[in-house]
């Protein structure tokens, strides 16, 4: 049986020689001692796992960067599975182990919550990246009166579809659909779709040559700084591959062309 002796209740134990105050004040200054190493070693011990990811993110860069295969690491975070890390390629997210040695592609699911982990993250990055592209580098439509959705769409002057999409322009805003146009020319720098994309920008009334474009009028040459590179390379960094590329103000891309009542749909279920 253990006994419990209270020191600070001034308690003695028979036979025991006498409490004195400095018996009182040694006692306790070796519990504030102990206390204290405990507190180191809690600190030492997060400070050698931050160190065991900054190394494991390490070898991880560095196996991908071994790989030679013009991958962009954008991102690497550990994940809820022990020794499993995210690796963010901009366009997909693929799973490595701490070593560096086996990568997995596909969708890593937690069966207890019924949640796609991947598509989660994909879908916040997205939303991050649009997040942080300034609205003075796009194009926008607004509804006349409250907008109830905002998409981003990745367009193309040449596009078919981008057209079709721009001549029901009236349909999106009027069902409250707020129209953010991000530029994406398919063929690339010099083509004539990059010089039109370019012309629109750098117009006197970028709305009024968009919709002129669109329509196969010509559109006055013309050359300033311009977003359309960086547009591109966020549209790939999404993952869209074809125009008109719609994602929503979370990163969700609905798809290529729809109509606006489609549209309209898709978005009232994803606000659900």
């Amino acid at each position: 049986m253990v006994n419990i002796i209270p020191v600070a209740s001034g308690y003695q134990e028979p036979g025991m020689p006498p409490i004195t105050d400095r018996y009182k004040r040694t006692i306790m200054m070796r519990s504030i001692g102990r206390m204290a190493l405990t507190l180191v070693l809690l600190c030492g011990g997060t400070a050698l796992a931050s160190d065991d990811e900054k190394a494991d993110r390490e070898a991880i860069r560095e196996r991908i960067r071994s790989l030679d295969m013009d991958l962009s690491v954008q991102g690497i975070e550990p994940t809820p599975v022990a020794n499993l890390y995210a690796v963010d390629l901009g366009r997909r997210t693929v799973y490595v182990t701490a070593d560096g040695r086996y990568l997995l592609r596909g969708d890593l699911l937690d069966l207890a919550e019924r949640r796609n982990l991947t598509r989660e993250r994909e879908r916040q990055g997205g939303a991050s990246a649009l997040r942080e592209l300034p609205e003075d580098e796009l194009i926008v439509y607004e509804p006349d009166g409250e907008a109830r959705y905002e998409v981003t769409v990745f367009t193309d002057i040449s596009c078919p579809y981008c057209r079709r999409f721009h001549r029901q322009l009236d349909a999106y805003l009027e069902r409250g659909i707020r129209i953010r146009y991000a530029f994406m020319p398919r063929a690339g720098p010099g083509s004539s779709a990059y010089d039109k994309a370019v012309a629109v920008w750098c117009a006197d009334n970028s709305h009024r040559a968009m919709t002129r474009a669109k329509q196969g009028e010509s559109v006055p040459t013309a050359s300033c700084d311009n977003p359309i590179k960086e547009h591109t390379r966020l549209a790939r960094r999404l993952g869209v591959r074809g125009t008109p590329g719609i994602l929503t103000s979370d990163g969700r891309q609905v798809g290529g062309y729809l109509p606006p009542e489609k549209l309209a749909q898709a978005l009232a279920s994803d606000s659900d």
